[in-house]
């Protein structure tokens, strides 16, 4: 029960946020995230109606999909190894962190060989930080001539994980230099990304003020990971 009355406090959160911002909420989706969380404890979030969840490591996942009902949707939103992409993009409709031309590069040969058209975000480390996965956000702009490129993935929006911080309010710089940088690639690259992925349990509210698409939370909805 605590689960399911979790994720409607959640959803609660997003619907005042969003419309205090002047947004509908059909305009912010949630990513349930469920990394290290068991089956069980993910389909009670299904049975309160939750269809969209995030897992971080691709062999985690693997046997939760096969688990759940069909008609669940999986994304990646943590960082993908390229020995694991094979493996990813049948099991994941959308991969949030996307973070070198490199693997972007690896990713539409992959989808090539197997016939699918990946849908991605690409991670941008908007603070610089060297324990990070990301684009340089100086250098984004540089790189959209080769993005455009790729003839199998799907370019779909940015992704950013700001750094830890002691209080939501100190996220909020990072959410509107993501906003940003996504209104610049649109304007000076005709490179439009609508969706935006940012803010997680304890900034949600303050990225969904900055124009936030889609949140990724997890500890306010399942409660601490689960670890061993």
């Amino acid at each position: 029960m605590q689960t399911s009355q979790n994720l409607s406090k959640v959803l609660s959160a997003i619907n005042d946020s969003a419309r205090q911002a002047g947004r509908s909420a059909e305009s912010v989706s949630l990513i349930a995230v469920s990394k290290t969380h068991p089956v069980e404890v993910v389909q009670e979030a299904v049975d309160a109606g939750q269809l969209i969840f995030g897992e971080n490591r691709v062999q985690e996942a693997q046997p939760k999909i096969t688990a759940l009902p069909a008609k669940l949707r999986w994304h990646l939103i943590g960082h993908l190894q390229s020995n694991k992409v094979r493996l990813a993009l049948p099991l994941f409709e959308l991969i949030h962190g996307v973070d070198s031309l490199e693997l972007l590069a690896h990713i539409d040969r992959v989808a090539g060989d197997l016939g699918l058209f990946p849908r991605v975000l690409l991670q941008v480390n908007v603070a610089g930080e060297a324990s990070k996965f990301g684009f340089p956000p100086g250098k984004l702009l540089g790189f959209v001539e080769e993005i455009v490129k790729f003839d199998r993935v799907q370019i779909e929006g940015l992704m950013t994980i700001p750094p830890l911080a002691p209080a939501p309010e100190h996220s909020r710089r990072y959410f509107v230099a993501l906003r940003e940088l996504r209104d610049k690639l649109a304007t000076e690259c005709r490179f439009p990304l609508p969706q935006l992925s940012m803010g997680m349990s304890n900034d949600f509210r303050v990225a969904i003020e900055e124009g936030a698409t889609m949140v990724r939370v997890g500890t306010a909805i399942f409660g601490e990971r689960r670890r061993g």
